[in-house]
C-alpha cells in the first residue's frame, strides 16, 4: 500500500511540474508541427523536426530510423490521414527531455492497406541546440472497445 501511495505522490508531483514547466508549450507546438509534417510528407519539415537519432517503433513492430521514415513518408508509401489524440500527457524527467504518453486514434494507408486504430504510445522529445526534436516513438494497438 505504501508503494502505491508513493507512486501516486510521485505521479501527481510530475504532473504538476509538467503543467508548470516552461518548455511545455514549446513541446506541444513541436508535436503539432510533427503531426502536420507526417501528414504532409514534407521532407524538409520532417528533417527539421526529427532528431538524427530517431527510433520510430510502429505498432506492428517495424522500426524506422530518421532516414527510412522520412523516405517512407515523403514518397507517400505511408500516409497518415487521421491523427487525433484521445489523451496526451507530458512529463519532464530531466532538463532537455520530455516524455509524451497517451492514446491516439490514428488512420493510415500503407501499401494498399488501411489502418484505423487507437494506439497507446510513449514518445520522447529532446532539446537539441535550443530546439525540441522528436527522438523516439513506441506504440501498440489497443483492442477495440466492446459496447
Amino acid at each position: 500500500m505504501k508503494s502505491i501511495l508513493a507512486f501516486l505522490c510521485l505521479f501527481i508531483t510530475l504532473q504538476a511540474f509538467a503543467e508548470d514547466h516552461p518548455s511545455l508549450a514549446a513541446v506541444q507546438v513541436a508535436d503539432k508541427a510533427r503531426v502536420a509534417a507526417m501528414q504532409s510528407g514534407d521532407r524538409a519539415k520532417l528533417d527539421g523536426i526529427f532528431s538524427d537519432e530517431l527510433r520510430y517503433a510502429h505498432s506492428n513492430g517495424v522500426v524506422d530510423t530518421k532516414a527510412s521514415f522520412i523516405d517512407i513518408l515523403s514518397a507517400g508509401k505511408t500516409k497518415y490521414v487521421g491523427y487525433d489524440y484521445e489523451e496526451q500527457t507530458f512529463t519532464f524527467p530531466t532538463p532537455g527531455i520530455a516524455l509524451m504518453t497517451g492514446r491516439a486514434h490514428v488512420k493510415a494507408e500503407s501499401e494498399g492497406k488501411s489502418m484505423d486504430a487507437v494506439l497507446s504510445f510513449l514518445a520522447v522529445w529532446r532539446e537539441e541546440k535550443g530546439q525540441w526534436r522528436f527522438l523516439a516513438w513506441q506504440s501498440c494497438k489497443l483492442p477495440p472497445v466492446v459496447k
